[in-house]
């Protein structure tokens, strides 16, 4: 029997293992034009917020895990070899002489727990919901994310809508200063005139150079959300179409679906669930523990060739036991434990009332916005449609000479501001009904 156990330790101490593991990846080659897809595809895959969450994701599940392999047994085992010098009695001469002994004891402990309240029991459903948590805490950030790259990407369309239209403006300008040019040089318009349109002319050029570097800013705010290099070209597409009026779902039936659906709420009401736990994990500490425990071992001193396998034999024991533990007195400690436990509860509660609370209002504001954008758009097309054939009508006017120069500045001006509400209008209430969508749980989609 105790040659398998010499056996057994060598096996134990001769185990070495290797771990490797190639994670070197090429990047995915990134695509000549961004949809809106695209990017919030990219985001998840690559943004460093939401690739910190999935570590912290992995890491609950580790400890959960741990959790679980706290039931199982342990094994260890232990080698104590001792070197003593001393004087000894020579059995022969019955003197003493100088010598050295080696002595000492190996040993395989295992121990398992068998009951302590509860407490790792708990401790898996516990870290269970943490790992339920984490992924929760995951998804809210992908989704305050997608509303973020929406914004960007749909203020990049609206400053690009709008260069368009100012490059038209500019186009008109340069056509009018061109037509009062030539009535100046005949002597048909006075010096003033022609002043005031290249006057206006240079404004507008301004204007646009104003345009495109929104334009450009708005691509920088994108680039930055979906952490591209400064150096990577970017471009969008633009969808065929943007607006489409659809039946808003009534704000309380949206408000109901936000509430159920997601992930900040689930992940509130697991945190309770969690708090829970602590105090059923905390009132353990107030109950026995019971162990049991098994050994096999054996020691030797003073061996030599022809003593060693021998007193290794006959001092090789096996023992088996059980350990209660019972908490008798534990200054308060697990009496504090528990009642922090209990205000933890009182938290998350409040925490759990505050993430509805927070929700249902941003449901609101979204549907508010959406009335508000709806109506300032059918507000704005209408503007549009009349002041831009105001301002046409003024330019033929100004061709013939039935109208002046401070006439059609003030329709130019009036048409110039109802293209920008009208522009304004147009992609408000396009990202607006996407929010309010998307808290009911509709993809976001152009």
């Amino acid at each position: 029997m105790f040659s398998r156990y010499i056996l057994f330790l060598i096996f134990i101490f001769r185990i070495t293992p290797l771990y490797a593991q190639d994670s070197t990846a090429l990047p995915g080659q990134l695509p000549a034009k961004w949809d809106l897809q695209a990017c919030l595809d990219y985001a998840k895959a690559n943004n460093i917020t939401l690739n910190s969450f999935r570590l912290n994701r992995l890491s609950t599940e580790q400890d959960l895990v741990l959790s679980r392999s706290a039931v199982l047994p342990n094994l260890s085992a232990s080698v104590s070899p001792t070197l003593t010098h001393s004087n000894a009695t020579d059995n022969n001469t019955g003197n003493l002489r100088s010598g050295t002994r080696l002595s000492g004891s190996t040993s395989v402990n295992s121990a398992v727990t068998l009951y302590n309240g509860g407490f790792l029991r708990n401790d898996i459903l516990q870290k269970d919901l943490l790992v339920k948590v984490a992924g929760l805490d995951l998804a809210a950030t992908e989704n305050d994310i997608t509303l973020q790259i929406t914004e960007a990407y749909l203020n990049i369309l609206l400053a690009k809508e709008n260069i368009v239209y100012v490059q038209d403006v500019v186009a008109t300008s340069q056509a009018q200063v061109q037509q009062q040019q030539q009535f100046y040089d005949v002597g048909s318009v006075a010096l003033k005139d022609l002043i005031q349109l290249q006057a206006q002319l240079a404004n507008d050029k301004y204007t646009l150079v104003t345009a495109q570097n929104q334009h450009r800013n708005f691509v920088l705010v994108l680039k930055q959300l979906l952490q591209l290099p400064t150096e990577t070209p970017f471009a969008i597409v633009e969808p065929d179409t943007l607006m489409g009026y659809a039946l808003l779902t009534p704000l309380l039936d949206a408000q109901k679906t936000a509430l159920s659906v997601r992930p900040e709420v689930k992940s509130s009401e697991l945190g309770v669930e969690v708090a829970a736990l602590d105090v059923k994990k905390a009132r353990a500490g107030y109950l026995p523990a019971l162990t049991a425990g098994a050994g096999l071992g054996t020691n030797y001193t003073g061996i030599d060739n022809n003593t060693f396998l021998k007193q290794a034999d006959n001092n090789f024991y096996q023992q088996v036991g059980l350990t209660l533990s019972v908490p008798i007195f534990s200054r308060r400690v697990n009496r504090v434990n528990e009642e922090k436990a209990k205000i933890g509860v009182e938290q998350a509660e409040l925490t759990l009332q505050n993430t509805r609370l927070n929700l249902s209002q941003a449901v609101e504001r979204a549907y508010i916005n959406v009335l508000n954008a709806q109506g300032q758009y059918d507000a704005a097309v209408e503007q549009l449609r009349f002041t831009q054939e105001s301002y046409r009508i003024a330019n033929e006017q100004l061709k013939i000479g039935a109208a002046n120069t401070v006439e059609v500045l003030q329709q130019k001006n009036l048409y110039v501001q109802a293209m920008q509400s009208y522009i304004q209008a147009k992609y408000s209430a396009a990202l607006y009904v996407r929010i309010y969508d998307f808290y009911r749980g509709v993809p976001v989609k152009l």
